[in-house]
């Protein structure tokens, strides 16, 4: 059983029934969204198959390293880095819970500390409805908590209109079996909602639902949907066949060099509970067991065998998922910084490009919801904030190469295409938009032809 549990599985009746209404998302995705956390969380080997490999948790890992390697946000305005400091510390959470259950919601609770983000991974998440670009107008949260013994389940739902308007309706389920709802108490039961409206209407239109959705940017590859898939969604199938060819390598290790040929009744199970063999280790011949006995058959391991074809389904998995050669199929590989995988093959490239554009589009969106719940709730130097206040910078990396960029900009000096002190500015963060800006950078880095100019300038007089 996987550690996260989807809240539409055994009891996804239960959870629609409180919630009034039928989750839109199909069976298909349902069963796939819980089979992608199982591979990611799942650790225990099984008779079948053995996921000692992490091939999920290794791609998963290598995508968030690779994307987050030199990741800076900051902006001019205090109220905006108070809010994009908060959400940073949940910045690798989200990005994984995005690439394991194709996508995730950050929610943004104002307090009188701040800011706080709460990531809600997509099995906790119930699709009522979508517009008709896809987006979501009506979900179901679920969120848990765990006190005096009890289990407790908020159930959250928030619904737009066609007007823009937000309503959030609350309801507090306790049980004593943990993935059961059980019955429902009163927000007061918990000191942590006890300042919760059952149901609320925001005076002012949201044109939102309050949270900020970050989606993988694959297709759907399981039902062709608006919903999101996993970033290994389309190697899961590749991901088993590498843990059952790793249970099977490790049995015949198991086994050590020698396989025991038996007659067929000494694998029969007796009715009175005595031990039998079993048979993916022994094998039958229905013929007189007097005149066979037991034969030990001693073949080599099939070490090579079974690690090359390993091998070739990591390299698989990599050409299926656009992973750079290499990453996963050889042992050897070392870590590398994001500008040496931008002088590697493209593919990864571009799959690292998405997954960064991916995110820099969920951190301003999410920077103008702080600025649109920070004024109704009050929050302190609130005021509506445009995407472009912040300023991210991937570093020397995927999405910008800082050197390429300054040798291009030497090269329109050299041609006199642009002003050697604007190719500095942009070297050293300086402003370049008035002449005063462009005097001091000739003053400070081009002092000899700050003197020429100077003399010109009297001359011209």
């Amino acid at each position: 059983m996987s550690v996260i549990t989807a809240i539409f599985n055994k009891t996804a009746y239960s959870y629609e029934d409180a919630f009034n209404d039928r989750d839109c998302t199909s069976d298909a995705m349902r069963a796939a969204i819980q089979e992608w956390f199982d591979l990611y969380f799942n650790a225990q080997p099984t008779e079948d198959e053995d996921p000692c490999q992490r091939i999920a948790y290794t791609v998963v890992n290598k995508l968030v390293k690779t994307v987050f390697g030199e990741y800076t946000a900051t902006s001019a305005d205090a109220f905006v880095q108070a809010a994009l400091d908060s959400l940073e510390q949940k910045r690798e959470q989200a990005m994984q819970m995005a690439l394991i259950g194709g996508e995730c919601l950050l929610k943004p609770v104002p307090t009188i500390n701040g800011w706080q983000w709460t990531v809600i991974n997509r099995v906790s998440v119930l699709v009522f409805g979508r517009d008709a670009n896809g987006q979501l107008t009506d979900i179901g949260l679920a969120e848990y908590t765990t006190a005096d013994k009890s289990y407790y389940t908020l159930l959250e739902r928030r619904t737009l209109d066609e007007d823009g308007y937000l309503s959030i309706s609350n309801k507090l389920y306790r049980s004593s079996l943990q993935g059961s709802l059980g019955m429902q108490v009163p927000l007061s039961t918990l000191p942590r909602y006890k300042d919760l409206p059952e149901s609320y209407t925001f005076p002012h239109k949201f044109y939102s639902l309050g949270v900020v959705r970050v989606k993988t940017p694959m297709a759907n590859c399981v039902d062709g949907s608006e919903d999101g898939v996993s970033v290994y969604a389309a190697a899961v199938g590749l991901i088993h066949n590498i843990n059952r060819n790793e249970a099977q390598l490790n049995g015949e290790f198991e086994r050590g060099e020698s396989r025991i040929i038996v007659s067929g009744d000494l694998l029969k199970k007796e009715k009175d509970g005595t031990r039998s063999f079993r048979d993916h280790i022994f094998t039958a011949l229905d013929e007189d067991a007097e005149s066979i006995g037991v034969t030990v058959f001693s073949p080599e391991l099939r070490d090579d065998s079974f690690l090359n074809r390993k091998r070739e389904y990591l390299r698989n998995v990599e050409t299926v998922l656009g992973i750079k050669r290499g990453l996963l199929s050889e042992v050897e590989a070392v870590e590398r910084t994001a500008k040496e995988v931008t002088s590697s093959e493209g593919d990864y490239n571009l799959t690292i490009i998405d997954f960064q554009q991916m995110w820099e589009c969920a951190v301003r969106e999410a920077i103008q919801l702080c600025g649109t719940m920070g004024q109704l709730y009050h929050v302190p130097n609130a005021h509506e904030v445009d995407g472009d206040d912040v300023t991210i910078d991937w570093g020397n990396g995927i999405l910008y190469d800082e050197d390429k960029v300054w040798d291009d900009y030497k090269d329109m000096v050299a041609t006199e295409l642009l002003k050697p002190e604007i190719a500095l500015g942009w070297r050293f963060n300086l402003p370049t938009e008035t002449s005063t800006d462009l005097a001091k950078i000739r003053e400070k880095y081009m002092p000899g032809l700050d003197q020429v100019s100077k003399r010109e300038e009297k001359d011209e007089v």
